[in-house]
């Protein structure tokens, strides 16, 4: 067993092919949030320092520096977390896709698959935010030029740090801020000694977050047994036949809401396309089209639901009125 770790890094990379939306997100966790990782407050933890180059205060080669170090093997533990998809840089003949600073000696940009190759194994542990990082995303559809894909289909799917941890793979688009910084704490706590080895699928998905499909925990649920399905959007009911994949997406947003558990895709009426599924987007499109496994599955449950419905008014209908005893005599 490793020795407990006392101060650690997040070396965050964005220069990925993406958008900073997993950033963005992570501003908006509570449990944990992000200042009181940082800040020291939360028991047992590492010191942690957070470097990500659109929140840090440093710019330029101050910024870069820690990078740099980190890379040549100087500086405490670090944990590499990984935003936006990564570009095949062999399927050209000139010019590169993303990079992240430049080489000191040539003046030129050093690409972001460089700086993974650089920091990747010296890391005691490497995340993937969102979808794009873990699996490809929107920049690995098909079409897409750039041969963009996921880092683990980059590193390889049975890759492991030096702490002997796989890529730990926390999808959606973006990822939803409390299942990143849970994730994280969880590592940071095994970095600490205070923690067994993270439970992770298949897929390096956190096992506890993603175990269950969006479905199992949506508010919309009950309708769907019931075979009421709502036929135009603003409405209250199930909204498979909108375009719902809920029923087969493993995403834990309609238990957890998105902000301080406040919303949610079906929350608030919009259909799950999947984001956090590795076959996002292309499996899952067009978007707003009923997916077609959900037009056998809603006819099959329409007889079965309008019949337990019925069943269910009578039975609501009887259970409205007091029983007989507590009702005055009227003829007394």
């Amino acid at each position: 067993m490793n020795a407990p770790i006392t101060d650690i890094d997040i070396l965050w990379i964005t220069a990925g092919l993406g958008c900073d939306g997993d950033t963005i997100a992570i501003t908006g966790a509570s449990q944990p949030s992000l200042e009181d990782v940082v800040r020291g407050i939360i028991p047992g933890l590492p010191k942690v320092r957070f470097r990500n180059p659109v929140l840090a205060r440093e710019v330029g080669e101050v910024f870069m520096r820690f990078y740099r170090d980190a890379a040549a093997g100087v500086g405490p533990p670090f944990i590499l977390v990984i935003e936006g998809s990564i570009p095949d840089e062999t399927n050209k003949q000139e010019g590169f896709w993303a990079g992240f600073g430049n080489d000191a000696a040539t003046g030129q940009p050093i690409t972001t698959c460089e700086w993974i190759d650089r920091l990747a194994p010296k890391a005691w542990a490497v995340m993937c935010a969102g979808t794009c990082s873990a699996f490809g995303g929107i920049h690995a559809m098909a079409g897409n030029p750039t041969g963009a894909r996921g880092l683990p289909d980059y590193l390889g799917a049975k890759w492991k740090s030096r702490a002997e941890i796989p890529i730990v793979n926390v999808p959606g688009c973006p990822v939803q801020p409390d299942n990143f910084m849970e994730t994280l704490l969880y590592l940071l706590r095994q970095a600490a000694g205070s923690a067994p080895p993270i439970p992770l699928d298949d897929l390096g998905r956190p096992t506890w977050l993603f175990g269950e499909t969006v479905h199992e925990g949506c508010d919309r649920g009950g309708y769907y047994e019931q075979a009421d399905f709502a036929e135009e959007h603003g409405r209250k009911q199930c909204i498979v036949k909108l375009g719902c994949w809920g029923p087969v997406v493993q995403c834990n947003v309609g238990k957890r809401g998105w902000i301080n558990g406040i919303g949610g895709c079906a929350n608030v009426g919009g259909i799950c396309i999947g984001c956090t599924m590795p076959g996002f987007p292309d499996k899952l499109m067009p978007f707003m089209d009923q997916p077609p496994g959900s037009i056998l599955s809603s006819h099959a449950i329409q007889t079965y639901g309008n019949s337990i419905r019925a069943l269910r008014a009578f039975t609501q209908a009887s259970m409205n009125k007091e029983p007989p005893r507590r009702q005055p005599n009227e003829d007394a």
